[in-house]
């Protein structure tokens, strides 16, 4: 799942390179995952379940693929903390598993790419 992804986005970061914004990058890897029949959820609303009611905060997932991977697009100078808490934010309240942070503003995409894995409650493993 995350190698199909990743392909992906190593064709659209060859095609693009750095120093756009995130749309382009996001609808550009919608199309190349879409020609690689990889099916995704684009702008996947994310609410937080408080005592029994669920409560809109504005989370959106940009990217859930096949259901099981959540996929966060970015780009900017450098991740930051910031960045890989919004990832586990929605990794933790979607109950998937394995997540991906990619930041397309590097010189090559493997420098950009971090993978997350949580194997138990609140145990995280960063590959």
């Amino acid at each position: 799942m995350s190698r199909a992804v990743i392909g992906c986005a190593i064709e659209v970061h060859r095609s693009l390179g750095p120093r756009l914004l995130e749309p382009a990058y996001h609808r550009c890897l919608e199309h190349e995952l879409t020609l690689e029949k990889v099916p995704y959820q684009s702008e996947v609303p994310l609410p937080v379940r408080y005592k029994g009611t669920r409560l809109d905060c504005g989370y959106r997932m940009d990217l859930v693929i096949h259901e099981h991977l959540t996929v966060e697009l970015k780009s900017v100078r450098k991740i930051e903390p910031i960045h890989e808490a919004q990832l586990l934010t929605y990794m933790r309240l979607s109950g998937l598993k394995v997540g991906l942070l990619i930041n397309f503003n590097v010189p090559l995409l493997r420098e950009g790419i971090r993978r997350f894995v949580i194997n138990q409650p609140m145990k995280l493993c960063v590959l």
